[in-house]
């Protein structure tokens, strides 16, 4: 039996990003390396994690960071797929972006329809999606002034976010259930954050890939 698929597409939260050295963690401490230890040999872990990356909005300081122009690429290189993990929206409380946390969902959203009108998953279908709602960030230190003001809007995105799973009937997990941001940054997640989110997806991913495709 082939295993099963799973592509992680997210910022530098899936990336990996250690807030204490500012460097990545090793695939042991990061989430998707935790996961696919818990899943086993019969599930893949796909890591497609970039720092900074939006859920759909051109950056005009740090580059091409536009998820919704990434994934569809994305989506035909790892084909064929079974289950796509959406965790974004942490960039777009930059206040440069300057936007409500209802936009930031339906911008997630977006990314959903993508995936799920795709043909990446088995034999041309589309691939099941989970939709994971960031925790809320902060508190922030001084240099990290670029989110001032984020910290009130990542709080109601666990909502908005949800909001929009039933929309559009994907599967719907909200991070700050077991996760909390580092103190160091405000932004990030330490070791034992990574591994927390590791193993409630390990506990939800089965379920998820045995009930099959969301319509």
């Amino acid at each position: 039996m082939s295993a099963k698929r799973i592509l992680c597409f997210g910022d530098s939260l899936t990336w990996g990003w250690n807030p204490e050295t500012r460097d990545r963690f090793s695939k042991e401490e990061r989430w998707t390396g935790i996961l696919a230890n818990l899943l086993g040999e019969t599930y893949e872990i796909i890591e497609e994690g970039l720092n900074g990356r939006t859920t759909g909005f051109d950056d005009p300081i740090e580059g091409d960071k536009n998820g919704r122009r990434h994934l569809p690429m994305l989506l035909e290189t790892h084909q064929p797929l079974d289950l796509i993990i959406i965790m974004l929206g942490t960039n777009d409380l930059k206040r440069r972006f300057n936007l409500h946390p209802a936009e930031i969902a339906q911008s997630a959203a977006e990314l959903v329809k993508i995936a799920r009108q795709s043909r990446a998953g088995k034999d041309g279908s589309a691939p099941s999606v989970l939709l994971v709602a960031p925790p809320p960030i902060g508190p922030l230190p001084p240099e990290m002034k670029i989110f001032e003001g984020g910290e009130e809007k990542s709080k109601e995105l666990g909502h908005q976010y949800s909001l929009w799973a039933k929309i559009l009937g994907c599967h719907f997990f909200d991070a700050q259930k077991v996760v909390t941001t580092s103190p160091f940054d405000g932004i990030h997640w330490d070791v034992q954050g990574n591994r927390a989110f590791a193993q409630a997806l390990a506990q939800i991913v089965p379920a998820i890939l045995e009930e099959g495709p969301n319509e």
